[in-house]
């Protein structure tokens, strides 16, 4: 048996302690670098919420700034299924980890591209032209980057702890926001002039110091221990493209694998950014708000791995089931508490949204959607069904919101009544599925 990147594929099997010690190295750089990656992306839409209708459209009215603003934001989503498809065909064929450290580098050289691009002040049309076009390109990376590292994790893991180890990675997501939200929070309090000068800036410059410690991890992990595996045995160098083998020989778990991802998504970018605007001009304090923002998804950094853990003891269905269930009941709640004015039930509002609701929905789903599909063809599989889930749910969260808010004469009825389609979309498709947490 060949020996890949000076490691045989038996070695990875027949040594428990090196196993162990290459999951918990693997878990780590997986959720460190998936943080840096997610602190860019909830920074962008922070901003996008806040900043760029002012910075980038300020020849334009307001609510129109805002929601160009989004469109950018949108068009983000709209390339991570492409990052998704190329990253996904790669990290099948020559491995997750080159594709990983590779995502990474992309990121961060755009953050730093977005923190010194000039204003519409400065070089015109221009500048909301390059915001697009560096947004697209953060998106093909980020389209690569979860399903990558939860598979990293994941299948240095032993088959009882899947969900878990997948969960490690997803707390990036909050443990992202947790960061850029503080980052925001705390430069909310320059004097706004300043904000929007160059005080945004600094959040996007901030990441590169993330960025070179987190390449840094990513190429100490050694290569999945089943994708060399599949190299030993040649199943990586098969004629048939990865993309063309999954739409062959898995269009149905690639629907439900889409199917289940959109709510989660859709409350995940709809807390990020519509809801933030929506709580200001429903009295509170901007600062306040994304410091409750903030602990919320402290929380569900915590959450996430919790109910993960929980669904490789009762399986995956349980537990997201529970989550849809959750999210029908207490939408409607979440956005009364909003109203309401007090701090405290703003506060309850973004926990009953975030670590409960959506951490049950979220939190077992690397699991999920990796079991779906065999090792030569797993990344794309994953990739393209959770991109696609954040194209239609995340992607246009916040243009869907404001639109039905108009719709419904400032009322945010429809908005919760889209929701609740979303979750009866979710809920079946994970019914109807097969249960893989118990297989090996």
């Amino acid at each position: 048996m060949n020996a890949i990147n000076g490691i045989s594929p038996s070695v990875t099997q027949d040594r428990p302690v090196d196993r162990k010690g290459n999951a918990r190295r693997a878990a780590v750089a997986s959720y460190l670098g998936t943080t840096v990656e997610f602190y860019d992306f909830f920074i962008y839409g922070t901003a996008a919420a806040l900043i760029f209708p002012t910075v980038f459209f300020q020849n334009v009215p307001p609510a129109l700034g805002v929601i160009l603003s989004y469109v950018t934001l949108a068009a983000g989503y709209a390339a991570r299924p492409l990052g998704g498809i190329l990253f996904g065909h790669f990290g099948d064929r020559v491995g997750r980890k080159k594709m990983l450290v590779l995502s990474m580098m992309i990121m961060g050289v755009v953050s730093i591209a977005i923190g010194i691009l000039p204003s519409t002040a400065t070089i015109g049309v221009l500048a909301p032209v390059l915001l697009v076009l560096l947004r697209v390109i953060q998106g093909i990376a980020v389209g690569g980057e979860w399903a990558g590292a939860s598979l990293m994790a994941l299948e240095h893991a032993q088959p009882k702890n899947r969900g878990f180890a997948a969960s490690i990675v997803s707390s990036g997501a909050p443990s992202g926001a947790v960061c850029a939200t503080l980052v925001f929070a705390a430069l909310s309090s320059m004097p706004k002039e300043q904000l929007l000068s160059w005080g945004w800036r600094v959040a996007f410059l901030a990441s590169v110091i993330l960025v070179i410690i987190a390449v840094i991890l990513r190429t100490k992990v050694t290569e999945s221990p089943e994708f060399l595996r599949d190299v030993a045995e040649g199943k990586n160098k098969t004629k048939v493209a990865p993309l063309l083998s999954v739409l062959r020989n898995s269009p149905g778990r690639l629907t439900s694998g889409t199917l289940a991802g959109i709510a989660p998504f859709f409350l995940q970018s709809l807390l990020a950014t519509f809801v933030i605007t929506y709580a200001v001009t429903q009295g509170h304090v901007q600062s306040t708000v994304l410091w409750m923002v903030t602990i919320a998804n402290a929380l569900m950094i915590f959450t996430v791995p919790a109910f993960a853990a929980l669904s490789d003891r009762i399986g995956r269905k349980p537990v997201m089931l529970a989550g849809y269930v959750g999210g029908i009941l207490t939408i409607w709640a979440v956005f009364a508490l909003v109203s309401d004015g007090s701090t405290l039930l703003l506060l309850l509002a973004f926990i009953i949204a975030n670590p409960i609701v959506n951490g049950l929905m979220y939190g077992p789903m690397g699991a999920f959607l990796s079991e779906k599909f065999s090792t030569e063809t797993r990344y794309t599989g994953m990739a393209l069904s959770y991109q696609i889930a954040t194209l239609v749910g995340a992607g246009f969260a916040p243009l869907i919101a404001s639109s039905l808010v108009l719709a419904g004469g400032g009322e945010t009825w429809m908005i919760s009544l889209c929701f609740v389609g979303m979750c009866l979309i979710g809920a079946f498709a994970v019914l109807l599925g097969k249960e893989h947490s118990k297989t090996s």
